[in-house]
C-alpha cells in the first residue's frame, strides 16, 4: 500500500461502524470465509467449476484434474464438510453434484470478474 490507498488522518463514521459492526454479529462470516477457503484451493476450484457442468463421480473428477481417486475424494471430502457439493451413490459409485445453485453462481460470478479485471489491467 502506498500513502495514497490509507487515510491521512484518523477519522471514522461512528454511525456506519457501529451499524455495521452489529450486521455482522447477525451473518455467519465465519462459515462463509470457510466455504471460500475450501474453494480457494485450485484443485477444489477445478472441480466446483467442473460441478458447474454437471454431475460426475469420483473417478471423473479425478481424471478432470488429473490426481488420483484418493486425492479428488480428500477434496471432495472438503468441498462436503463446508456445503459446497453433495453426493449420492449409485451403487458402488459415488455421484457429486453441487450443493444448490448459489454455489455455480459464485463460481460464475468470480470467472466473470475475473475476465473483467484482464480486460481492465
Amino acid at each position: 500500500m502506498s500513502k495514497k490507498d490509507t487515510c491521512e488522518i484518523f477519522y471514522y463514521d461512528e454511525e456506519k461502524v457501529n451499524r455495521i459492526q452489529g450486521d455482522l454479529q447477525t451473518v455467519d462470516i465465519s462459515g462463509a470465509a470457510k466455504m471460500f477457503k475450501a474453494i480457494a484451493d485450485e484443485n477444489r476450484a477445478k472441480i466446483t467449476y467442473a460441478l458447474c457442468q454437471e454431475e460426475l463421480c469420483v473417478c471423473d473428477i479425478a481424471n478432470i484434474i488429473g490426481s488420483t481417486i484418493a486425492n479428488a475424494s480428500h477434496h471432495l471430502r472438503t468441498l462436503y464438510k463446508q456445503g459446497v457439493v453433495k453426493y449420492r451413490k449409485k451403487g458402488k459409485l459415488s455421484f457429486y453434484s453441487l450443493d444448490d445453485e448459489h454455489i455455480k453462481q459464485l463460481m460464475m460470478i468470480v470467472l466473470a470478474h475475473r475476465q473483467e479485471v484482464k480486460v481492465n489491467a
